[in-house]
């Protein structure tokens, strides 16, 4: 298999779930038309009922449900202060549901913002979201792929979604799609296309966040792909993974290689960072690397028949579950043991595979729904606080994200907001 050992060109984000599988098909193959710059505005009332509780009745389409909100007592789920039937069409990744602006936004077609506070559609991009593409945060816009191949990509207010930012790559390459963003510039890969309309390999760029101009590109080794990219920027350390297995750390001020290095099992790319280090899943074993040259700085191994899932670094604090339901809290920058629970197999619960945080408590989305759902736990214990569950048993992973009042929780095309 190729590592990732790219060289300057002449000129200017795991186990594959099935619906994995087909996002990595559709982000290769299928286009969604992306009208740029095209708002539709809809701020009118919406209808008010009573919402269902854990394993209440599935929503009617386009219909929002409010209640008043409740915080869940006695090992009991809140019931939603609102839920929305959207257009999401999502895949499981962890960067298809955001927040921002007052707004939540769930990967789809067409791509809707809704009011974290009410649920009610503020605006929305008639041609949607690129398959496979992520919705990507920094300096107060979101940035997406362009669905034209045109070799653009596009910064929207998320507010409003009025289009504040552009920048061309070039027709030369296939679906920029961006994979990080720091305060000076926008990271895509795209494919580079040959004569006959095929791509054998992808270039990696820096795009100004200003300006839109090419800071640098670089080509990629053959045999790299450009499918199941997750990259974080620190410093002057961009740092991504691929489905090949590579772990790739660049400079962000030249696009040089820093270094580079096969995983054994990276949790098909899901990582974690934290001030100088790269925390990686691979198997039973948890390891922090240095981004600054690659040498391993601990590493914490799990009992002889688990296997890590998602990391998360919250607070300073990072947070893994291994696959026999034991959760861990963990110092990232030494490794060291904060707590250890096992209240999740205690419950029977499905593993989190993606967390956030609001005040003491941590909120974990679960992959598969059945003994899943949204799992309310003590950020400092990991006690079990309560499992929130629509009851519609959708296949579709749930995803998390918060705007520091609300949780919400995105299954399938059911959106709900959470008291905290």
């Amino acid at each position: 298999m190729a590592q990732d050992r790219s060289f300057r060109s002449s000129g200017t984000s795991r186990t594959p779930s099935r619906r994995r599988l087909l996002r990595l098909a559709g982000g290769g193959l299928a286009l969604v038309a992306l009208t740029a710059g095209t708002v539709a505005c809809d701020e009118g009332a919406v209808d008010a009922e009573d919402a269902g509780s854990t394993g209440g009745e599935q929503p009617k389409d386009d219909d929002t449900k409010r209640v008043d909100g409740a915080t869940g007592g006695d090992g009991k789920a809140p019931k939603p202060l609102w839920t929305k039937t959207t257009s999401a069409e999502t895949y499981g990744d962890n960067d298809e549901l955001v927040v921002a602006g007052g707004v939540v936004l769930a990967s789809g077609s067409p791509l809707a913002a809704l009011d974290t506070a009410t649920g009610r559609q503020k605006w929305s991009l008639p041609g949607g979201t690129v398959p496979g593409a992520p919705l990507l945060l920094g300096k107060d816009t979101l940035y997406l792929a362009s669905g034209q191949y045109d070799g653009s990509v596009t910064g929207y207010d998320p507010a409003t979604g009025k289009e504040t930012w552009r920048s061309h790559l070039g027709k030369g390459y296939r679906q920029p799609q961006p994979i990080a963003v720091d305060e000076k510039q926008v990271y895509v890969i795209a494919e580079i296309l040959q004569d006959d309309g095929s791509s054998k390999t992808n270039v990696i760029a820096a795009l100004d966040s200003t300006t839109g101009r090419i800071a640098w590109k670089e080509q990629r080794d053959l045999g790299t792909v450009q499918n199941g990219i997750h990259a974080a920027v620190r410093g002057r350390h961009l740092v991504y993974t691929d489905f090949k297995k590579n772990l790739t750390v660049r400079d962000t001020a030249t696009g040089g290689q820093v270094w580079t290095q096969k995983t054994t099992k990276t949790n098909y790319g899901f990582f974690a960072v934290h001030e100088d280090l790269v925390i990686v899943p691979q198997g039973r074993n948890l390891q922090a690397f240095d981004l600054a040259d690659g040498k391993r700085k601990w590493s914490l191994e799990a009992s002889e028949f688990a296997l890590f899932k998602e990391p998360a670094v919250l607070e300073d604090v990072l947070y893994i579950a291994d696959s026999t339901r034991t959760l861990r809290a963990i110092d990232p920058r030494t490794g060291r043991l904060l707590w250890q629970s096992t209240a999740l197999a205690g419950a029977e619960l499905q593993v989190p595979r993606q967390y956030v945080k609001v005040g003491d408590t941590l909120y974990g989305a679960t992959d598969l729904d059945k003994n899943g759902g949204v799992i309310a736990m003590d950020a400092k214990t990991g006690d079990v606080r309560w499992t929130f569950n629509d009851g519609t048993g959708d296949h579709h992973a749930w995803l998390v994200a918060s705007d520091g009042e609300r949780v919400i929780a995105l299954h399938g095309t059911q959106l709900h907001a959470l008291p905290v």
